[in-house]
């Protein structure tokens, strides 16, 4: 009974996030990138830290190391996420983002030197095909939204690689809180950098942002750790791959974007490779 509300929990996330890449394109109009990630993680740093309040009694330094650099890869996947959703749509965003999942075991091949299996291989080719398809225009060219959102997949990926190592190591909510702390601190900074110091918000921008942090980030981090202690990282990766469908949902039903046939063909290369990818994982994954 436990799996299976964890999976219902997962499928949640992936909802939410998907209203997300909605959410975040509807702030943009009265925000700007840097001043939408202060307050959502500023937001969220305090619901967490609220949560973590007894755990944080026994931090130590190799828990804060591995927060930050989770933090720092947060960072980097929302910065690059956000700015590129300036020039691309909601639904290109959202599956460009979801090709994190295929770059994971690269990067633990490059790291940790693990193996990669042709699956993760094949994985990848159909993910470049599949955004070539999405992105590129007639004569090859990659637009600047969609080359940011691919610099973002790297960010989560590293995210996703880090998480993947220290959760086993140190206690998860302890992560959490220094990951949203650090991401926090950095937005701020770059609030500064770029000079997006003035706020002129209408009610639909707070609104949005408030559920980008609260909802979208707080709530969305601590139920999809509590989900994953009974659902092993591959199923969960498999349906938190489910965000960019819901992306592109929301963005047809709300904003009213226009899809291509092409643009519907990219995207269900994408996912396809994004499923491939964690079926290899699956595969050569040890029996308990």
């Amino acid at each position: 009974m436990k799996k299976y509300l964890a999976i219902a929990g997962l499928i949640a996330v992936t909802v939410i996030w998907g209203g997300g890449f909605v959410a975040s394109d509807i702030a943009l109009e009265s925000l700007r990138p840097f001043q939408i990630m202060a307050i959502r993680f500023l937001l969220a740093s305090v619901l967490m830290g609220a949560a973590s309040i007894r755990e944080l009694k026994g931090i130590d330094f190799k828990e804060i190391r591995a927060g930050i650099l989770m933090g720092c890869a947060l960072f980097v996947g929302f910065a690059f996420q956000i700015v590129g959703l300036q020039y691309t749509t909601p639904s290109k965003n959202a599956f460009l983002t979801a090709l994190n999942v295929v770059m994971v075991p690269f990067i633990a091949f490059l790291i940790l030197k693990k193996k990669i299996s042709m699956k993760s291989i094949a994985g990848a080719v159909m993910a470049i095909f599949g955004v070539g398809l999405l992105s590129l225009d007639q004569d090859l060219s990659l637009g600047i939204g969609d080359a940011l959102t691919l610099v973002c997949a790297v960010g989560f990926a590293f995210q996703i690689f880090f998480t993947s190592e220290f959760v086993k190591k140190y206690r998860a909510v302890v992560l959490n809180f220094v990951q949203m702390l650090t991401a926090v601190l950095l937005s701020i900074v770059s609030l500064f950098l770029f000079g997006e110091t003035e706020f002129h918000v209408t009610t639909q921008g707070w609104l949005s942002v408030l559920y980008l942090g609260v909802i979208s980030t707080a709530l969305c981090y601590l139920l999809q750790t509590a989900s994953q202690k009974y659902v092993d990282e591959t199923k969960a990766a498999i349906i938190l791959s489910m965000e960019s469908v819901f992306g592109t949902i929301f963005s047809i039903l709300i904003l009213h974007e226009q899809v291509t046939v092409r643009m519907i063909c990219g995207c269900v290369i994408i996912l396809a490779a994004v499923i491939v990818s964690n079926l290899a994982d699956a595969q050569t994954a040890p029996e308990p």
